[in-house]
Formats: structure tokens, sequence, C-alpha cells
């Protein structure tokens, strides 16, 4: 590997706050960006918002490769991040590594379209495309804040499962292609060791937590009336067609990708919810 300066956006995110550290630890320079700046030791901050371009030219200074995660929420990313990216590239940028999904194809809705003209844009790029987080259910999420809350997990999955990743794997494999000598140039599909419908994660919550954690088996129309009012209605249609691919077997694979690439086995979701299902306490008890 060598050592590079590096731009990460979202940098106190899910994934940019686990990646920072790997990059700092083999001295590479890093320049973490967030929508108010980010306060992270060792690392020099920057103020950076997708939908204020005046913040985009301050936060490429210096850097040669950035890590890319797309607004959450934006339904169309390609017309948001486009002009960015074509910016980065004339301000010297070499090397990309993008935040995608393994739910979402190149040339696909979404984040698709901004994987299909990556390579048109860099020589060098990799795109990380990982199974669902397994911090959903731990974490700042819907799934999380329902286990917390109602000891149940809504879903119109079914039975389908999912080779749920640990964020801070997909950490792991962003450093190694953000820094290694030569370029991935493709996208690399990432999973846990092994797939899981959300009724077994359900029992391994359970199991962990000391609670009974219920999956609910719901349809796809009953998951997008409750995602309409809590999210904008385009993204609402779009987790719940994601449901549905998850029902019909869409994401029921493993690889070996994050092993290839870092030379560690991923962590398991059994050994991930033993270690942070203090994350689950009850908010009727956290308040008690």
């Amino acid at each position: 590997m060598s050592t590079s300066s590096t731009l990460v956006l979202g940098a106190s995110g899910n994934t940019g706050g686990k990646l920072v550290p790997y990059l700092t630890q083999v001295g590479s320079t890093v320049v973490a960006a967030g929508r108010h700046g980010t306060a992270i030791p060792g690392t020099t901050s920057a103020t950076f918002d997708w939908y204020d371009p005046s913040t985009y030219v301050p936060a490429l200074a210096g850097v040669d490769r950035m890590y890319v995660v797309p607004p959450i929420g934006e339904p169309d990313p390609h017309r948001v991040m486009a002009p960015f990216l074509k910016l980065a590239a004339q301000q010297g940028i070499r090397r990309v590594v993008l935040l995608s999904s393994s739910a979402i194809p190149v040339g696909g809705p979404g984040v698709g379209a901004v994987h299909a003209a990556l390579p048109e844009i860099f020589e060098e790029w990799a795109v990380l495309r990982p199974s669902w987080f397994m911090q959903n259910f731990t974490d700042n999420h819907l799934h999380a804040d329902s286990v917390r809350s109602d000891d149940t997990i809504w879903t119109a999955t079914g039975t389908g499962r999912v080779g749920f990743i640990d964020s801070d794997d997909i950490a792991r494999v962003a450093a190694t292609t953000l820094l290694e000598s030569q370029p991935r140039n493709e996208d690399l599909i990432l999973t846990g060791p092994e797939p899981l419908s959300y009724d077994s994660v359900a029992e391994i919550l359970s199991a962990a937590t000391g609670r009974t954690i219920a999956h609910e088996h719901l349809s796809a129309h009953e998951v997008r009336a409750r995602l309409r009012h809590v999210v904008p209605a385009a993204f609402a249609e779009m987790l719940a067609d994601m449901d549905e691919a998850i029902a019909g077997g869409a994401e029921d694979r493993t690889t070996d990708t994050v092993a290839h690439v870092t030379g560690q086995t991923p962590r398991s979701f059994r050994d991930y919810a033993e270690l942070f299902s203090h994350k689950l306490t009850r908010a009727d008890t956290a308040l008690a």
C-alpha cells in the first residue's frame, strides 16, 4: 500500500467514521468532511454539503483520492453527485471508492447510475456493494428503533435471507481499496459469513438481549404505508421494493470478498449482536 491524502465524505457516518482510523493508522493524510465539518483527531476538517456547490472546491484541496457516500434519502443521486465528481476529476482526484449497495446493480436505480458513470470520470475506481448493515438493528435505523420500542422488526421480506455485514468490515475493505498500489477498477459485493432471514435475526437478537424479539411479516403495501410517515415517498417505494426482492431471494448469497481483500474473516451477526446488545435497551426501560 502507499500513503496518500484522502477525502472521506460522511466522515462521522456509519462507514466513514470507521474508515478514518484505518487510514490514519497507516499514515494517510485524511480530510474528514461533513455538512458542518468534523472534529476528528489526526485529520483535517472540511465542510461538505452535496446541495451546496460552494463547499466542493475547498473540500477537494490537496487530496488525490476520496471515499464517496451518496446523499442519504436522495431519489436521484446521479443528478446531485455528477457535477461534484466531474469537478473532482478536474481538480486532480485520481482514485475514487464509491459506496453503493448489493441490491443496486451498475446502471440500476438510484446510485446505480453513479456507478455506471464512475469509469468514465476516473481512471482508478472501485464500487463497494455491501449487503444490508448489521448496524440497522442497533444504531440509528427504523429496525433498531422498533426493537427498542416494541421488541419487533417489521418487514415484507418473508423468509428471504440476507448476508448482513458489519460496517467495520466495509470500512476495512474501503481502506484497502483506497490505498493499495494497484486500482481495483471493479465493483465488490460485500457480505457477512452467512445469509440470515429476519426470523433468524430476531432469534439471535432475542438471545443477545434476553428479551423476545419478533419479526412481523407485512405485505409490501403495508411497508410502504409505514415508511411514508418517516421518509420521502419515492424512497419508501424503493425500500419496499427491496424487501420484496429479498423475499424473492435476491440477497440470499455470501461472498469471500472481505477476506480476499483484507485477509480477515468478516464478523458474524451472532458475534455482532452479543457485542452490541447494550444498544438495544428498551426505550421505556432507559427512561425508568
